[in-house]
């Protein structure tokens, strides 16, 4: 059984009548989130045209702030010495290597990389926590909506703590707005998106959300996230876009194992990559090979 399957069939025994403990639930006072999310953002090339699901690739492809262009163009309001690592990073990056997007290795994007959208998304409503379940790598979320406190002792992981609630904004006795707030100590290196963009290495990031439908749109949810850092100068907000697929009632989920195709091979601290032709290749011009001091070496 996956892991979709599971919560799912975790949600059913909670929910069941036969249950001497059974929980009232009424999916009505909740905002539609059936069906299967993906990422939308602005379109055009000055990224000022109407919302449209964004592929992969180009000025569209995965980045934190879904209304600028990738690189040095998300302008993250970084300290100076920030800046100065950012920099260095997309230096590495064109010349081949890795920066400070360390996924390329099938680690957890974390948070607040796991808003940005990467694979389809589903949306499990429950009376004690919300799940945001990504078909990426290692990126599925839980927000606890059960009214808990802080817990006293956190375990670092890469995506952190997440309480949140939700909040019926109009007074119409139905939630609209579900307000999370996300808490280390967390695990790293982390980067705002695929461009590298670092986080502080104290890894103490503070992530504050708001998921709301569109008034005009039910298909369009909208994810405001802020970002509150030591590598920033000030606290980073900006505005993430899904849209629903069609057919939300019966959705096609696609399979992504991020190891199964993966040519990336780090050694020490250098990524190198394996060839079509199963040998080891460098990844930079003047690129060394890696310390073989446990190979025999013979001479030829």
């Amino acid at each position: 059984m996956d892991c979709r399957s599971l919560m799912l069939a975790v949600a059913l025994a909670v929910f069941s009548p036969a249950s001497t403990d059974a929980q009232i639930f009424d999916y009505s006072k909740y905002p539609d989130l059936r069906g299967q999310w993906v990422r939308y953002g602005p379109s055009g090339p000055n990224l000022d045209g109407p919302l449209v699901r964004l592929g992969p690739s180009g000025v569209f492809r995965t980045r934190f702030d879904p209304h600028k262009p990738p690189g040095a163009a998300q302008e993250p309001p970084f300290t100076p010495e920030y800046q100065a690592l950012f920099e260095a990073n997309l230096k590495d990056q064109a010349e081949g290597g890795q920066g400070s997007a360390q996924t390329f290795t099938c680690i957890s994007p974390g948070m607040p990389r796991a808003t940005n959208g990467y694979g389809e998304i589903e949306f499990v409503v429950t009376p004690f926590t919300t799940y945001i379940l990504v078909q990426h790598i290692d990126d599925d979320r839980r927000i606890y909506t059960d009214g808990r406190d802080w817990p006293t002792d956190i375990d670092p992981t890469f995506l952190g703590y997440t309480i949140g609630r939700w909040i019926d904004t109009q007074g119409s006795g139905h939630f609209d707005l579900l307000e999370a707030e996300t808490r280390g100590p967390f695990r790293g290196p982390r980067a705002f998106d695929v461009t590298g963009a670092p986080l502080h290495k104290d890894n103490h990031t503070i992530v504050k959300e708001r998921f709301y439908l569109d008034q005009a749109n039910a298909d369009i949810l909208h994810d405001d996230v802020t970002v509150i850092d030591h590598a920033l100068t000030r606290p980073w907000t900006v505005n993430k876009t899904y849209g629903r697929e069609p057919n939300k009632e019966r959705p096609f989920w696609r399979d992504n194992n991020c190891s199964e195709t993966n040519n990336h091979v780090r050694i020490g601290s250098e990524n190198y990559m394996l060839s079509a032709d199963g040998f080891l290749m460098p990844t930079k011009k003047g690129q060394g090979a890696p310390d073989l001091r446990y190979f025999q070496q013979t001479q030829k």
